[in-house]
């Protein structure tokens, strides 16, 4: 027996090794990563479909680069942030599904009965939405650095910029995990995609803020986290090493990580009911 298994009594005196939370994690993990490689679509749909609109975007929304005071940049270096925002919405609802049919099925029932921890059950089943971002996030790079958008932070804020997308993805993950726990269906999460993407419509997504000559449209989207999610992606491509934005970017997607986990660490909680 490894010195990180725990022994435990059985029934009838047998003693039974309890893996590691390490283990735990680990086999939990496997599982999440590999459902979603099965998947074709939950692959396929996230990544052309932000793509799709950044290509529309970045053509017809080009003729706001002559408003006075838009960056000096290609309308294709400020939209390719959208991509990543847009692919975060994907992976929450994708994580969220997963842990639904999982719990709809009466999965999470029969983890009941096992000495799996719940923070290991949904750090495990995160991880196959953290692999789905990393593929994403990879993939609107080299489209947007095919596409002739330029890297303003250089080399190193190639590796910032990917850091800061998948955090932003992880965060929304655990948002999708948190709806999951809650309501405990597929349909419950997925009703919540369209109100997540009007968060990123009723941002800085396609103007900066201090070109929003509607106010309603100003005030919201200067209260909207999204807007400083977007636009800490957006500094490293179009600005280079801005403090302020990267800041505002790191901290808004560390806030919703710590926020979702929290919530939907407690709900783990009770949803894994030991009788």
């Amino acid at each position: 027996m490894s010195a990180s298994e725990a022994v435990v009594g059985a029934p009838g005196g047998i003693s039974l090794a309890v893996p590691s939370l390490f283990d735990q994690v680990g086999a939990v993990a496997r599982r999440s990563v590999v459902r979603i490689f099965r998947q074709r679509a939950l692959l396929i749909f996230p990544l052309v479909f932000p793509l799709l609109l950044f290509a529309i975007n970045g053509t017809g929304l080009a003729a706001a680069r002559r408003i006075p005071g838009f960056p000096d940049v290609n309308y294709l270096d400020f939209a390719l942030a959208i991509p990543f925002i847009q692919g975060a919405l994907f992976v929450a609802i994708t994580a969220g599904t997963d842990l639904a049919r999982d719990i709809e099925s009466g999965f999470f029932d029969r983890l009941a009965l096992t000495p799996l921890r719940g923070s290991a059950l949904l750090a495990g089943q995160l991880a196959g939405a953290v692999v789905l971002a990393c593929v994403q996030s990879l993939v609107y790079l080299g489209v947007g650095i095919a596409s002739g958008v330029g890297i303003a932070s250089g080399f190193a804020g190639v590796f910032v910029l990917l850091a800061l997308s998948i955090l932003i993805a992880f965060g929304f993950a655990g948002l999708g995990s948190l709806l999951a726990l809650r309501f405990g269906t597929g349909e419950a999460v997925q009703g919540f995609f369209p109100l997540l993407f009007v968060t990123v419509f009723l941002s800085s997504s396609n103007l900066p803020r201090n070109l929003i000559t509607t106010d309603w449209f100003r005030e919201v989207a200067t209260y909207n986290p999204v807007s400083y999610l977007i636009e800490g992606v957006r500094s490293l491509i179009i600005t280079g090493w801005d403090g302020e934005a990267l800041a505002l970017g790191f901290g808004f997607a560390l806030a919703l990580s710590v926020l979702t986990l929290s919530f939907a660490g407690a709900s783990m909680k009770n949803r894994l009911v030991r009788t």
